[in-house]
């Protein structure tokens, strides 16, 4: 397993709770189900009953808790209605605790997992956990992973398993990778693919032309869809964001409102001087160039039909 830089991406801020006021409840009911934040990971500090993977501690833990209710209590004020978690590295394969949430919640909660891609029994794994909830699978997709990806017989079985079941392939990856993921697209036309944070572009430094042409490019092909979030952690990094409103509208351009979807990537996004609040209304107040039904797709209507249907 390889551990996410996330010291790096907070740039050594503390986490607190989201402080900024919640919208008014006018806002609240714009969405008839709420909002969907398409990205937010959870985890308890019972270590006992859930147990750290191998190579991974308490110190790893930032902040020690972000149970299923802390995460709700986070969240609802500002008019979210479902929530996709993202299986928590330091988990590893046991998917368990997010498994035990969606469980908790039925309706509001979805899943993406991490699974071993290894296994020859992969797509009777896939269809296990849809069954329970998870509606994705989180693969990392740095350059040399992703370009390995055609020689590899388990990711043939992966990505095609993934087109039956209709579970999406969701890549944390970097913006160096786009290439390699275009050729797997490719290959896997049928697979609904989710390219998370942006492809993380702008995370270390200023955003190329070139990565940003490599992710629009992938919107010719229809099964693959954006996530615009973990704005904490690109571009200027701090609210109101704005500076990542025309990589939004080239997004909007290329792929259409409904294959882009908004997310927090919290407990991260709750950092000092960001909030919860602050990632919302950039999408919701902040862009001019969106139509309500842009709005209304971002902000929810795209994940709830990859997740939620």
């Amino acid at each position: 397993m390889v551990k996410h830089a996330r010291r790096e991406w907070l740039g050594g801020t503390a986490l607190v709770g989201a402080t900024l006021a919640a919208p008014s409840l006018a806002r609240e009911a714009t969405a008839r189900d709420g909002f969907v934040d398409a990205h937010v990971h959870v985890w308890t500090p019972d270590t006992a009953r859930h147990p750290l993977a191998a190579g991974f501690t308490v110190a790893d833990m930032h902040p020690p808790s972000f149970t299923a209710a802390e995460l709700l209590a986070a969240c609802r004020p500002h008019g979210v209605g479902r929530v996709v978690l993202i299986q928590m590295s330091f988990y590893g394969f046991d998917n368990s605790y997010m498994l035990e949430c969606i469980a908790a919640h039925p309706g509001e909660l979805a899943g993406v997992a991490i699974i071993d891609h290894d296994r020859a029994d992969v797509a009777a794994t896939l269809g296990a956990l849809r069954s329970r909830g998870v509606r994705g699978y989180r693969l990392y997709a740095d350059r040399a992973r992703a370009e390995g990806w055609a020689g590899a017989e388990s990711m043939q079985r992966l990505w095609s398993a993934a087109a039956d079941e209709d579970v999406a392939v969701c890549l944390l990856a970097d913006p160096d990778a786009l290439p390699a993921i275009r050729a797997q697209v490719e290959r896997f036309p049928r697979t609904p693919v989710v390219i998370d944070h942006f492809a993380r572009i702008g995370m270390r430094g200023p955003v190329a032309e070139a990565d940003v042409a490599n992710l629009l490019a992938l919107a010719a092909f229809p099964r693959v869809h954006v996530k615009v979030s973990a704005f904490y952690a690109l571009g200027e990094k701090r609210p109101p964001y704005d500076d990542l409103a025309p990589l939004i509208r080239r997004l909007r351009d290329a792929y259409g409102a409904g294959r882009l979807m908004w997310a927090t990537d919290c407990p991260y996004q709750l950092a000092a001087g960001q909030g919860y609040a602050a990632s919302l209304a950039l999408v919701r107040d902040r862009l001019d160039f969106l139509s309500a039904a842009d709005r209304s797709a971002i902000l929810g209507g795209t994940a709830a039909q990859l997740f939620f249907s």
